[in-house]
């Protein structure tokens, strides 16, 4: 026989105020009969967990909700923002974009450092020593700027491996040196912890979470920027495989390359066919304007004119969907997502047109039917990731959940 189990009444309280907090968080100030209405608690439990919510300081009253009779009926509740505070990067080969944010996600300062060239050595030295000092300098004179002494969480985006078991970043190709000194760095910073995750996997929970894919629990974000890569969120989880190398389709042989990647370089993936680079000697082919360096601003750039130009850019830009809708399809026969969003500086460039090129290329040579869409998330979506991740990290410490 099993006996029915029941919810402790701490246990009940846990779930009551973890269930107003999040309403609070989403919704902004609410009264005391608004959050009866939105969780069906009764006006004792709700007056009840109000009550212990602003003795942790993590609820207060921040007014009256004029429209309705003055009175306790009449107190707006807001969640303290300020009660923690969190830092989110994005980082580069040649710098780190930084945010400071609350604990609502509302941006407080930003700030961007650049690294020269010369700084950016493949082993660790004084030279990186001395850029990861300058970072988290950065990083703390905004944070004090924007008055803010304590930062509880910083999550870091960065490219390479995240090891699932160990945390660790291992690079796939020549990355700086500075980037292992900096998570370093940061994670000597007393009372704060730190969230190293892949730059493309956050960006693909920021699309997930407030850009093109809300609606969808299940999808693929083609990350095309300098290289390419993907997220792959499935049922709603991000999924980073065995040794945290879901995504990286850089390596993915393909036809059309000059060769085939190896163990250490993806020239001959298809990274070879879409990479900025590529991009950028595809444009040329077709009589299009771009910059030899190949960087992703200039294969961003190089997009931009074909779809400004008209009819002169209409073979490009269907040359550039095929190469694309190769390694969709790929990802497409395995993984069956239902709708892959394009990100990084190439999807962004190309919006909806170029999106729509893939999707039609893509339903010949795939069988399952996908949605191709352009990512809404924008030039910030690691940034936004990185502030998203942050967020329910401290939010699990501070609200209890699970």
């Amino acid at each position: 026989m099993t006996t029915a189990r029941t919810a402790t009444p701490s246990t009940a309280r846990a779930i009551n105020d973890r269930l107003a907090l999040n309403l609070l968080l989403e919704q902004g100030p609410l009264t005391a009969t608004e959050l009866r209405d939105l969780t069906g608690l009764s006006r004792p439990t709700v007056a009840d967990l109000l009550d212990r919510l602003q003795r942790t300081g993590l609820v207060a009253v921040v007014g009256e909700r004029g429209e309705q009779r003055r009175g306790p009926n009449a107190r707006l509740y807001a969640l303290v923002a300020s009660r923690a505070h969190i830092a989110a990067f994005d980082v580069r080969e040649g710098g780190v974009s930084m945010v400071v944010a609350d604990l609502a996600g509302r941006s407080l300062a930003t700030a961007e450092v650049s690294v020269e060239a010369s700084a950016e050595a493949s082993g660790v030295g004084a030279a990186d020593a001395g850029v990861a000092e300058r970072i988290v300098r950065t990083l703390l004179e905004t944070a004090r700027g924007a008055g803010v002494e304590q930062l509880h969480t910083v999550a870091v985006g960065a490219p390479g491996l995240v090891d699932p078991a160990t945390g660790r970043l291992h690079s796939t190709g020549k990355l700086p040196g500075w980037h292992a000194e900096l998570l370093t760095a940061l994670r000597e910073l007393p009372g704060t912890d730190v969230i190293l995750e892949n730059e493309v996997n956050l960006a693909g929970r920021a699309e997930y979470r407030v850009g093109a894919a809300r609606d969808r629990d299940t999808f693929v974000l083609m990350w095309l920027g300098h290289s390419v890569g993907a997220a792959v969120i499935l049922d709603g989880r991000l999924r980073r495989g065995f040794s945290g190398g879901t995504g990286e389709i850089c390596f993915l042989p393909v036809p059309g390359t000059v060769g085939l990647p190896s163990a250490d370089s993806c020239e001959g993936g298809f990274h070879g066919l879409v990479g900025s680079a590529a991009i950028c000697a595809l444009a040329r082919s077709h009589g299009l304007s771009a910059d030899p360096a190949g960087d992703a601003s200039a294969a961003e750039a190089a997009v931009r004119t074909a779809l400004a130009a008209g009819a002169a850019g209409e073979a490009f830009l269907d040359e550039l969907a095929e190469r694309i809708a190769l390694g969709a399809a790929a990802l497409c026969v395995v993984l069956d997502p239902g709708c892959v969003v394009l990100g990084g500086e190439i999807g962004r460039a190309g919006g909806a047109e170029l999106a729509g090129r893939v999707e039609r290329r893509l339903a010949g040579f795939s069988p399952l039917r996908t949605e191709v869409r352009a990512g809404t998330a924008g030039g910030g979506a690691v940034l936004a990731g990185a502030v998203l991740t942050a967020g329910d990290a401290v939010r699990r410490d501070l609200f209890g959940e699970p």
